[in-house]
């Protein structure tokens, strides 16, 4: 097996693992269609209960949608990571029935310090919002043993 393949595998096995147990993933329906290393895809259908008093998804369960594609992205690399800090820009609506999928790439990843940038887009493409997201790593801690 090539290291390719053994970084892409113990991403897979991370996502397994994390999915597992992610309770705020099934609660809102969402599955992770994409991983790799410094990479995550995560959809999301919106639900009628998700909507807010304007009939569009709340903008938190947009935030929280791609939060989960940055968790993702940043643990692939098996290293136990929570987030430091975000910054998300709403930038257009979501609407019951809409698949949303937000992707996650790494921008920078020193040894304890990461950058990540999330667009959530809807099916058409379109670009719902944009988020930018700093990790943490804890440093001698897997996911999942190597």
């Amino acid at each position: 097996m090539t290291e390719h393949n053994d970084a892409q595998a113990l991403a897979e096995r991370v996502r397994d693992a994390m999915f597992a147990t992610d309770k705020a993933a099934h609660a809102l329906g969402m599955e992770v269609s994409a991983i790799a290393p410094g990479s995550a895809s995560v959809t999301m259908t919106v639900r009628e209960t998700m909507l807010n008093g304007f009939g569009t998804c709340q903008g938190g369960l947009i935030a929280t949608l791609a939060d989960m594609a940055f968790a993702y992205a940043c643990n692939s690399y098996n290293e136990m990571t929570v987030a430091s800090g975000f910054e998300v820009d709403l930038l257009g609506p979501a609407r019951a029935g809409e698949q949303l999928t937000a992707s996650a790439n790494v921008v920078s990843q020193g040894a304890r310090l990461g950058l990540y940038d999330i667009t959530v887009t809807n099916a058409g493409g379109e670009r719902i919002a944009v988020f930018r997201g700093r990790s943490y790593r804890m440093k001698g801690k897997q996911v999942v043993p190597a």
